[in-house]
């Protein structure tokens, strides 16, 4: 059995659903739970079932992301940055009005980043 607790949201999972049972019984005993039913989407990590087994999918978070920062129309290119753009200190385009939505955005690519390491190079 294995249980995963992050702040107020707790996932269990075991092999056993006897098991599961039991425990979820103990928490309802104990402090007030609510049911969610089976895990569809946790810390924006999507869960699907099949005859096969469990897929775990972030394109959702992914796209959440790009719609957020106004980048759902963007294409993809081969690399990620303008191999002769120079960056000074003095270039005023370069200051950022919200700094709130820019620090925001890197948590949250960082976050992707570490739960999909494939996506680290173009980030």
């Amino acid at each position: 059995m294995a249980l995963l607790i992050y702040v107020d949201d707790v996932i269990i999972t075991s092999n056993a659903l006897a098991e599961i049972t039991v425990v979820k019984q103990f928490l309802r005993a104990s402090i007030l739970v609510k049911d969610l039913g089976e895990l569809k989407y946790f810390l924006g990590i999507e869960v699907a079932r099949s005859a096969k087994g469990i897929v775990l999918c972030q394109r959702k978070y992914a796209l959440d992301v790009l719609t957020d920062n106004g980048f759902s129309g963007a294409k993809p290119i081969n690399f990620p940055m303008d191999s002769t753009l120079k960056l000074t200190a003095d270039d005023p385009s370069l200051l950022l009005s919200d700094l709130a939505s820019y620090r925001r955005l890197v948590g949250r690519l960082l976050y992707l980043t570490i739960t999909r390491p494939d996506l680290s190079y173009a980030v």
